[in-house]
């Protein structure tokens, strides 16, 4: 009777354990405040420097349209636009090579700062109105603020 005993809690102990590795990893719910995307998000940071702009006026932007799954904006001196692909769920990016006009102007570096910092980009975090564009575990490539 003992044995008997012995056993079947094994049994039961082991039943417990095995249906506890089967279960299904929990997924975190999204957080409809950290969506990203059909807002506009101006440039502040570039690898962690505020930018400096000499026509202010002209700040660089972008905005994401989930809708056809396209980004447009501007760089400062051009017009930028192409797809994007994001998974918010686990917080993944990736802006694909897109058209932009070619005019020159005096920002052109920073355009060109910001624009490859956009096709680097493969995850991002949000902070209140802050969005930070980051390649792997690095410092941030790029911060934004929403309107």
């Amino acid at each position: 009777m003992k044995n008997l005993c012995y056993s079947l809690s094994s049994f039961i102990l082991m039943i417990v354990f095995v249906s506890s590795c089967m279960s299904k990893p929990s997924q975190a719910p999204i957080d409809v405040n950290n969506d990203i995307t059909e807002k506009v998000w101006t440039l502040t940071e570039l690898n962690g420097k505020p930018i400096v702009l000499k026509n202010p006026k002209a700040r660089p932007f972008f905005k994401l349209n989930k809708a056809d799954m396209r980004y447009e904006g501007h760089g400062g001196c051009n017009g930028v636009g192409g797809t994007f692909e994001i998974k918010p769920e686990m917080m993944r990016i990736k802006f694909n090579q897109g058209m932009s006009t070619m005019i020159a102007c005096d920002d052109l570096p920073t355009e060109r700062a910001f624009l490859d910092a956009l096709l680097a980009a493969d995850n991002y975090s949000v902070s209140g109105k802050t969005l930070s564009l980051n390649k792997a575990r690095m410092a941030p490539l790029a911060k934004f603020e929403s309107q």
